[in-house]
């Protein structure tokens, strides 16, 4: 028990100072000015192509959305005749 706990220290302290040593570039800046720069887009496109794409996405899958809703009510309003 006394071994599992101290092999368990162990990696732990590993781990700390091994992840310590991995320096990563902080990009919040660039993008906080990207972001506020007065520059005519919507914030919500403001992320490049990949945003651009998401929203048309959206808007197509929303509009189809409710137009096939609208023809469900208008199909299931007007029952079949029976002959």
């Amino acid at each position: 028990m006394l071994r599992n706990l101290l092999a368990l220290r162990q990696i732990a302290q590993r781990t700390i100072s091994t992840a310590s040593r991995r320096q990563f570039e902080n990009k919040v800046p660039e993008k906080q000015k990207l972001f506020q720069e007065d520059n005519g887009i919507p914030v919500h496109l403001k992320g490049g192509i990949a945003d651009a794409l998401l929203y048309r996405a959206t808007m197509v899958l929303t509009v189809g959305g409710t137009a096939y809703a609208i023809y469900q009510l208008a199909m299931a309003s007007f029952p079949k005749k029976q002959d």
